[in-house]
């Protein structure tokens, strides 16, 4: 078991008092906060050893909770919002690709300019179907300025609420757009290397098979059927649509391996795997399951370069330590809860299930693809319960049946766009072999999504969630028991 130490206590701390800003802010002054902080040194230069940690971790809860506190009351700000009702051209940066609806298509983006007003603000762009900028444009919009739409009684979903949690408080409804040229530094270097890979990654794919490499490399599911998205819901192999940790280490371990091959030393090599991880980000975009993947991949390599131990809990806590200062908002984002009480699954209990396992004659590789999915799928239950009421509960038997080749397939994609500059015939036959591991992946969603019961809604979707948790207790409390 991994020991308590005092960088996890001060980064939890911190953690802690980010997250204590969405229920409750706090107003202190610059000057204010000098003294609070200086009195806390104080009392903490003061106090015995054993106490020290105590008060400094209160201290870090405290700054954590005001610097939460201060990023939330910058993504209320609005400038546009009472301007509600009115039209005027506007400037705006293209930040996303598009989500295509069944009557409008929106995009996230960056105003700049509200007629002749300078500003900066995150807006959301809804366009009619049909022709839309491509990420990173710069564009002349004539639009009229909406809030945006509240809970619905069908769904039940708050695009209100979900917007204003990513620092979005209006929807411009675009009548006219012409195209103003193109986004430069990183997060236009991060445009050209998105487009690269999907690209270079599925040379020669069509249809569904090149949307579905692109939507595990690169977490897009625009291309997808609604048929084959649903698929993924009931049978529980949806995360695969989500960039996850495997993409990161499939990444360091190829920049690694790479420097092997042609003599570098392992140095060089780990800086370019810590170039590399931010190059993905770059190329992917934001999304929380990334950037949790990418801490964890660069906190490892940091690790080696400075020649300290390797503590996935530390690089867990630092991911959400920078996610949450960044926007402490993400704590009620699903893909945030998902994401990391996945990774806390695998932690406690992976392990677990995978001694269990150990007297089953099942090769090694699919006894770890068994408790890892089961780890995960007994620990998330709950979180899609709430958030979205409904269970996969055939998850474990779809990702034992695909586990194996998801890690092939982002091989193969990536080394497609590896050599695709140099060897275009070699990055198409990597791509055609990818585009059956896909099609297979599409077929065990199809299969397992078949199953009437792969999927439950309301009093059994509860039922199938507390009766595993129950059950694990149980065993676990047995488990200890005998001493095992």
């Amino acid at each position: 078991m991994t020991r308590l130490l005092p960088a996890h206590v001060l980064a939890g701390a911190a953690v802690a008092g980010l997250a204590c800003a969405d229920a409750a802010r706090v107003a202190v002054g610059p000057s204010r906060l000098v003294l609070l902080a200086a009195f806390g040194a104080l009392a903490a230069a003061a106090v015995p050893q054993p106490v020290r940690l105590a008060v400094v971790a209160l201290l870090v809860a405290g700054l954590g909770w005001w610097w939460g506190s201060t990023r939330l009351a910058a993504l209320d700000r609005s400038p546009l919002a009472p301007h509600v009702g009115e039209a005027n051209w506007f400037a705006v940066e293209v930040t996303a690709e598009p989500r295509v609806g069944r009557f409008d298509q929106r995009i996230f983006g960056r105003a700049h300019r509200f007629g002749t007003v300078p500003l900066d603000e995150r807006v959301e762009l809804e366009l009619p179907l049909g022709r839309a900028p491509p990420q990173g444009a710069r564009i002349r919009a004539l639009a009229v300025v909406k809030t945006p739409r509240g809970a619905s009684a069908g769904s039940g979903f708050d695009e209100r609420t979900w917007l204003r949690r990513q620092g979005v408080h209006v929807v411009l409804h675009v009548d006219a757009w012409q195209l103003d040229g193109r986004r430069g530094g990183l997060a236009g270097a991060g445009d050209r290397l998105r487009a690269w890979l999907r690209r270079a990654s599925v040379r020669g794919l069509r249809g569904e098979r090149r949307a579905l490499v692109d939507g595990i490399v690169l977490g897009d599911d625009n291309g997808l059927s609604p048929e084959l998205k649903t698929a993924f819901r009931r049978s529980g192999l949806y995360h695969l649509l989500a960039v996850s940790g495997q993409n990161v280490v499939l990444i360091s371990v190829g920049v690694l391996a790479l420097a092997l091959l042609l003599g570098l030393p392992r140095v060089a090599g780990h800086v370019g795997a810590l170039a590399a991880i931010l190059a993905y980000v770059l190329a992917v975009g934001p999304q929380p399951s990334v950037i949790r993947a990418a801490v964890a991949g660069c906190a490892v390599s940091v690790a080696w370069l400075v020649g300290r131990p390797r503590d996935g809990w530390h690089a867990l806590l630092l991911a959400a330590l920078v996610l949450l200062a960044w926007n402490p908002y993400a704590l009620f984002d699903p893909g945030f809860q998902l994401s990391f009480v996945a990774v806390v699954a695998i932690f406690v209990l992976a392990p677990w299930f995978r001694e269990v396992l150990e007297g089953y004659p099942l090769p090694g590789s699919l006894r770890l693809a068994v408790s890892v999915s089961a780890a995960c799928g007994l620990a998330t239950a709950p979180v899609l319960a709430l958030r979205f009421g409904a269970v996969p509960v055939l998850g474990i038997l779809a990702n034992a049946l695909v586990e194996p080749v998801v890690g092939v397939l982002l091989g193969l994609a990536f080394a497609a766009a590896a050599v695709e500059p140099i060897a275009p015939g070699l990055a198409a036959a990597l791509a055609w072999l990818d585009g059956w591991i896909a099609a297979y992946v599409a077929l065990c969603a199809r299969l397992v999504a078949a199953v009437p019961f792969a999927q439950l809604r309301g009093i059994p979707a509860v039922v199938a969630t507390v009766v595993p948790l129950v059950a694990a207790a149980v065993a676990w409390r047995r488990f200890r028991a005998w001493g095992v």
